[in-house]
């Protein structure tokens, strides 16, 4: 762990005196209005700014204290050896470290390229703006001509995490586990062992639920687990008359991770004490006096260790400060480094195409369909609402305003506005197929925000759209309002991603293929369609709900014909980061599989990939919660192979 160091102590101390000093300026000044409550817009600017500063500096003393409860790191000498070698500490890696290094017996690397999580990272309201640091790897995949047409080079920016938790620390927090039929459709594809019936004990294992008319159901849900399921403490009035109005549409309110999944419901978060809940904070917090345990940051895997000969997974080379080094793994190597890292890193080994690692002058080891079968949920932003009630949604510049109570209400009481994950508040399955049924696989997930963000410069800037787009959403700053994201479930196109040299730091070339399938642009625009239909509910009418209509310089249709909405879809529809499938499990003599049932690399001895981009298929809903679950399943799967499987250790 990070030990407190005497400086450390001495500057939390003077924070603490200079809090405390702010204090009492902030009772004098507020001339009798310190009994105000702090989440009345009426106090007093100027104690706003006060209680904002103070928080600031409490804080500050909080983030001291998060850092020591980080692991400690320590950087391998060239030539060490260790049991379990894992790549990548995000959702899975995390998960796979912390869980095996809970046998005092092995010893266990986990390596990373990020550096620590910061508690600032895990405010909820902020995961925009975290996609704009220097934690986030770009990747800028090669444009198309069918879809990201609005975007700056016509292409859609892709994200990862370079940081202790990965993608669990830049990502939304919805807590979603997709539906049953899509793990049972996984069994029918020949993967044995990852049926519902299966896999339900690992999303109950991992997690630890605290909404609580959800506790008591036992047969969904867990109590033990290291990942706090909640949902924020704050509403919108807007997010409130939404729920009216799904009533009003006929949808049953739904625990989506219950027996079923068509239906809406306040969003389920991976947020504790209003704070977000990493992979890191969730696993790897708890590893301080674990001497089997080693992590080494801002190390750069460059190549998997293979004997060409007999095919065994020998250990990994990375670099860190310059510096090359070679380490050796006993039992395996556990890849778990993403949908865009691990099929680069595989290829870059020689597991991959035959003929195309052999253009690149790599040696070929196993010939596979590396990096094939990339998928991922494409969305819809553009249907937003403006409504005439006013202080019932929220508005971006209101909330940034120091003058305001609400980022103070947040750091010294963990209340207010900033406790909604990414302003999403209410998550939706529809079938638009079949809008009547209630027990089937949803097409289309719809998500609510209660705001219309239209703001220049966080969420358009985020997506990376064009200038001209970023000015038509400008022109809605300060507006209240509601939002209705529309999300494609069940895409049937398929991307991939291939190399562009033998190098790691040269990233691979990323073709993402969005509605290449005529059908995902159907069921897109009846997704659309229904969002509207919410804004002209009696409920949301009560509001006076206007349709916000941006203007796209690239569809010259009618509007709200199909063409208009296919060329809008064209133009602005975009990632919301669920890429998988680039390294997809599939039964042994299926050509299209990299993987086994036991996340074994096919032809490869010592050797398992552990992330979203083994999903054959991608599920139904976001993909955090699955990661975490295919992780903890994978555990079970390594432990019973190597004889660690003792109940105490699990």
């Amino acid at each position: 762990m990070i030990i407190l160091n005497n400086t450390m102590k001495k500057t939390a101390f003077l924070f603490i005196i200079i809090a405390t000093i702010i204090g009492l300026s902030e009772m004098y000044l507020s001339n009798g209005y310190s009994n105000i409550p702090s989440d009345n817009t009426e106090t007093p600017g100027i104690i706003n700014i006060f209680r904002l500063i103070k928080g600031v500096l409490y804080s500050s003393i909080e983030s001291v204290e998060f850092l020591g409860k980080q692991v400690w790191e320590t950087t391998p000498k060239d030539g060490d050896t260790f049991d379990f070698i894992v790549i990548g500490a995000g959702t899975a890696g995390a998960t796979v470290a912390g869980r095996l290094s809970r046998n005092p017996k092995l010893k266990v690397l986990l390596i990373e390229d990020g550096t620590y999580e910061n508690l600032y990272m895990d405010i909820p309201l902020v995961p925009g703006l975290l996609q704009m640091t220097k934690i986030n790897r770009y990747y800028v995949p090669k444009p198309g001509n069918k879809y990201c047409q609005g975007m700056v080079g016509n292409t859609c920016v892709c994200s990862t995490a370079k940081v202790l938790g990965g993608g669990s620390v830049i990502n939304f927090m919805a807590a979603t586990r997709g539906n049953a039929k899509d793990y049972d459709r996984w069994a029918e594809m020949g993967n044995e062992g990852w049926a519902y019936k299966d896999v339900l004990k690992y999303f109950k294992k991992l997690e630890t639920m605290e909404i609580p008319e959800l506790i008591p159901d036992t047969k969904y849900h867990g109590t033990k687990g290291p990942v706090h399921i909640t949902q924020p403490k704050f509403r919108t009035g807007v997010a409130e008359e939404f729920i009216k109005a799904a009533k009003e549409k006929g949808y049953p309110l739904v625990d989506y991770n219950g027996k079923e999944e068509i239906g809406f419901s306040y969003v389920q978060t991976t947020i504790m004490n209003s704070t977000r809940m990493s992979s890191n904070r969730a696993h790897l917090f708890s590893v301080h006096d674990r001497k089997n345990f080693h992590v080494t940051l801002e190390s750069t895997v460059t190549k998997l260790l293979i004997d060409s000969s007999t095919k065994q997974t020998t250990g990994v080379e990375f670099v860190k400060n310059n510096k090359t080094i070679r380490v050796s793994a006993n039992k395996e190597v556990i890849l778990c480094a993403g949908a865009f890292g691990s099929p680069q890193l595989l290829m870059l080994s020689g597991i991959g195409p035959k003929k195309h690692l052999t253009e690149l002058g790599i040696n070929v080891i196993q010939d596979a369909p590396v990096g094939e079968n990339l998928m991922d949920h494409v969305a819809f932003f553009g249907s937003s609402w403006v409504i005439n009630a006013s202080s019932m949604s929220l508005e971006t510049t209101n909330l940034l305003n120091p003058m305001n109570p609400h980022m103070a209400d947040y750091l010294l009481k963990r209340k207010g506005p900033f406790t909604i994950p990414g302003g999403l508040e209410i998550i939706g399955y529809v079938d638009t197929k079949h809008p009547e049924k209630r027990d089937g696989l949803p097409d289309v997930e719809l998500m609510f925000g209660g705001g219309t963000f239209k703001d220049e410069f966080a969420f358009p800037l985020m997506l990376g759209f064009k200038q001209y787009l970023r000015e038509e959403w400008h022109k809605y700053i300060g507006t209240q309002g509601w939002s209705l994201a529309t999300v494609l479930m069940k895409p049937k196109s398929r991307g991939r991603l291939t190399l562009l040299a033998n190098d790691i730091n040269v990233k691979p070339e990323i073709m993402l293929n969005y509605f290449d399938d005529p059908s995902d642009i159907k069921t897109m625009i009846a997704g659309i369609k229904t969002a509207i239909s919410f804004g002209q509910t009696k409920t949301m009418q009560a509001l006076n709900s206007q349709l916000i209509n941006i203007p796209y310089a690239e569809c010259k249709y009618e509007y709200d014909s199909d063409a208009y909405w296919e060329c809008a879809l064209r133009t602005i529809g975009t990632t919301i980061f669920h890429y998988s499938g680039t390294c997809k499990m599939g039964k042994k003599g299926d050509p299209t599989a990299v993987v086994d049932p036991k996340l074994k690399v096919y032809g490869i001895k010592g050797l398992r990939v552990v992330d979203a981009s083994i999903m054959p298929e991608i599920i139904s809903g976001h993909i955090n919660i699955p990661v975490y679950m295919i992780a903890e399943k994978a555990v079970d799967m390594i432990k019973e192979e190597w004889g660690y499987f003792k109940k105490s250790e699990l």
